[in-house]
């Protein structure tokens, strides 16, 4: 009697919390569709919350808040920004004038007025830039320019690792501390999952400044905030010089891991850009510490001019009113004549981009991909192979890079333009994460790009359409499954 009774309520209130999660469940549906979201992202989360009851809520409310719409994540208030906004005013005004550009500028007046409008990102003219395609020498230019710090080091890194490269990193940061450079550190607080109290507390000790960027608890309200992340890559020293690119503080940037070999691509810039490089890294600290730095002009000195190389450093996230980055991508494909060339080592673009790209090549441009042929993450590795069919109909070349992993996050258009940065060309780039890129208006620099792009096709292996299509029928389920989870990612 006892156990009938049991069973009794167990089915009673199972049904009761079933009944309560399914009206709870329409009402979030009912309030995306209110929202006007994302229809393909709406129709995924509508299939999680229904097929997975109690856990597709708790899925919906760690990873599907759409922070950019709820301006939950916001900046507008600090002086960076209101000076910025008003000299993006300007910029705007003065190229309605035509004439005063190079050739390669005067294309690009679209995408440039766009970025100044949808994100603040000042163009510059004078600039110096050294592009770099493995860890190895990237990350020994950081450290010599840190080596050479006389007043500050700020770095900004979604991964910092615990081994052999981070610890040299530590140590020379702790050096220059003590000798009286300011050190400040920002780490993404779920990139770098693995680093450990010790490694942050013996740099704290040493009066290095370092903070994780949005600490995630799961019990506390901070833990819906747990897929916004900070994907930036930057380094500013003493104001003059900056870094930023696809690289992040760990051995296998260097040493491949389990790839055996790592390519990337990261950026050394000098000159008018550097200032808004370091504005990105001084409302980021902001954005963690709250706290607004003194003394401003010994942030943005003043360098000696170069020779001109025309760029803009845009910045994206939750905490920006637009999507920018795609935005960025979006205008740069619809206005290719020629060609278009793509390294990402991930693939999962929204609609407008994947429409644009096919749109491209089936008008004559002649668009080619570059992705890895291993991935480091197996369910987006399949959710990028889903889009091969479609593309590979359309006209475009995909090319499966085999010399170890690529992991850079490159596109250019024309030989005249060239977008570097931390955003891959996938939804969690565009919507979730905070990025930055450099967009480059410059021959010499997108020619060289080029060139890297043709050597990295060398060791890759182009996938033909009749191939593709003779995988087997569970390869192309795992897609497609995969495919279908490509917005929650």
């Amino acid at each position: 009697m006892t156990f009938a009774l049991c069973d009794f309520l167990y089915s009673y209130w199972y049904e009761l919390l079933s009944v309560l999660y399914y009206i709870i469940a329409l009402w979030v549906i009912f309030f995306m569709v209110g929202k006007k979201l994302d229809p393909i992202k709406t129709i995924s989360w509508s299939i999680v919350l229904i097929a997975l009851p109690f856990a597709g809520l708790i899925f919906y409310i760690f990873l599907g808040q759409n922070y950019r719409k709820e301006k939950i994540f916001s900046l507008k208030e600090i002086r960076d920004l209101l000076v910025i906004d008003q000299l993006s005013k300007q910029q705007i005004a003065m190229f309605h004038k035509a004439g005063q550009y190079s050739l390669s500028v005067e294309r690009c007046k679209n995408i440039i007025t766009l970025l100044l409008n949808n994100s603040k990102a000042i163009f510059t003219e004078y600039n110096q830039v050294d592009i770099y395609s493995d860890g190895e020498t990237t990350l020994a230019a950081m450290k010599a320019a840190m080596e050479q710090a006389n007043d500050s080091i700020h770095l900004e890194s979604y991964i910092i690792e615990n081994d052999k490269i981070g610890n040299e990193i530590k140590d020379l940061l702790i050096r220059k501390a003590r000798e009286g450079v300011e050190v400040r550190v920002i780490y993404d607080d779920v990139g770098s999952w693995n680093l450990s109290k010790k490694y942050v507390q013996l740099l704290r000790q040493e009066g290095v400044e370092i903070v994780p960027f949005a600490k995630v608890h799961l019990l506390h309200r901070s833990g819906t905030k747990v897929n916004y992340r900070n994907h930036r890559k930057i380094l500013v020293v003493d104001g003059y010089i900056g870094f930023m690119g696809g690289i992040n503080v760990a051995d296998r940037y260097v040493t491949g891991g389990k790839f055996g070999a790592w390519r990337d691509t990261h950026m050394r810039i000098e000159g008018d850009a550097v200032p808004f490089l370091q504005a990105i890294f001084l409302l980021d600290w902001y954005f963690v510490t709250k706290k607004q730095l003194g003394q401003r002009k010994r942030y943005y000195p003043v360098g000696k001019k170069h020779a001109a190389c025309p760029m803009q450093i845009a910045s994206s996230g939750p905490d920006s009113d637009w999507a920018s980055v795609m935005q960025a991508y979006f205008a740069a494909i619809v206005q290719a004549k020629g060609h278009i060339y793509i390294t990402t080592p991930y693939f999962t673009p929204n609609e407008s981009i994947l429409t644009a790209i096919k749109t491209a090549s089936l008008s004559g441009v002649d668009v080619r991909l570059i992705i890895p042929a291993r991935s480091d993450s197996r369910l987006v590795y399949s959710s990028t192979r889903s889009y091969f069919s479609e593309l590979l109909e359309a006209g475009i070349k995909i090319y499966l890079f085999q010399k170890g992993f690529n992991h850079s996050k490159v596109m250019m258009v024309d030989g005249y333009f060239a977008a570097v940065g931390s955003a891959n060309m996938d939804m969690r780039s565009f919507e979730h994460n905070f990025e930055i890129i450099s967009l480059i208006y410059d021959e010499g620099i997108t020619r060289k790009l080029e060139a890297q792009f043709h050597e990295d096709m060398s060791y890759s292996r182009l996938v033909r359409l009749r191939w593709w299509n003779k995988r087997s029928g569970w390869a192309k389920m795992k897609e497609a499954l995969a495919r279908l989870c490509s917005p929650l990612l």
